[in-house]
């Protein structure tokens, strides 16, 4: 499977109020941080090539890891760490990762606030640039992507007037030619100038999933996903 890039340098500011003394990826869910449960899931679905992404906090993420201890049960897999001196956003981060590791293929990338179920096979197999998009009731926190014959050709921003569409799952399949535009020491959005930018010129495509998805960046959904994991499986539909 491809390299994949975990976006886990974020602070993390609107989950303060209950996970105040750790950073996002290693909130706690059932005694065990968010990313333990978000690694396994990839391993699962074949990952075994993981390059975490890291700047806050990052000496606590980095001993979570090491902890945990995957080489011992998943002796094939690598993973590896690139800690940012200084804040690059998500475009600024995955340009600096590609410099570091002198990345020349196409590759994932995913946040570490995210869940995703399945797809990562779906989306690895893709021959282009693609987003992983998942359908939800409610858009308004995230905004909805246009799609048009699994092409998607805009972002509409949040709009709280809007229920039902497709969103951004957080997971895409990209290739470091988009990047050779930008500074690798930069800070820059991923979602903001990337991805628009692939769009307009017509090469950005969809892959459309059905399967759980959370996205515990915000308490409500934070809650919901420990009380998933503690067996309600009824908690990331509600």
């Amino acid at each position: 499977m491809k390299k994949i890039l975990i976006l886990a340098g974020g602070f993390g500011t609107r989950l303060k109020s209950l996970v105040h003394d750790v950073p996002k990826p290693l909130a706690p869910i059932d005694k065990k941080p968010f990313i333990h449960y978000l690694i396994l899931n990839l391993i699962e679905q074949g990952a075994d090539d993981i390059v975490l992404l890291l700047h806050y906090k990052s000496d606590q993420i980095k001993e979570a890891i090491k902890h945990l201890d995957y080489k011992k049960k998943y002796p094939y897999l690598t993973i590896r760490f690139i800690v940012e001196s200084e804040p690059l956003g998500t475009g600024g981060s995955v340009s600096n990762a590609i410099n570091e590791l002198d990345i020349r293929e196409s590759f994932l990338v995913i946040n570490a606030d995210t869940w995703l179920g399945s797809g990562l096979k779906l989306i690895n197999s893709s021959k282009f640039c693609s987003i992983a998009a998942i359908r939800v009731q409610d858009s308004s926190r995230y905004g909805t992507l246009k799609i048009l014959d699994n092409k998607i050709v805009g972002f509409s921003e949040k709009d709280p007037n809007v229920s039902e569409g497709w969103i951004n799952a957080g997971l895409y399949n990209i290739h470091p030619k988009n990047f050779k535009k930008y500074l690798s020491h930069k800070k820059f959005s991923l979602e903001e100038v990337i991805l628009p930018r692939i769009a307009e010129e017509g090469n950005l495509y969809s892959i459309c999933l059905d399967t759980d998805f959370i996205d515990i960046g915000i308490p409500e959904d934070y809650l919901k996903f420990c009380r998933w994991i503690k067996g309600d499986k009824n908690a990331l539909k509600s």
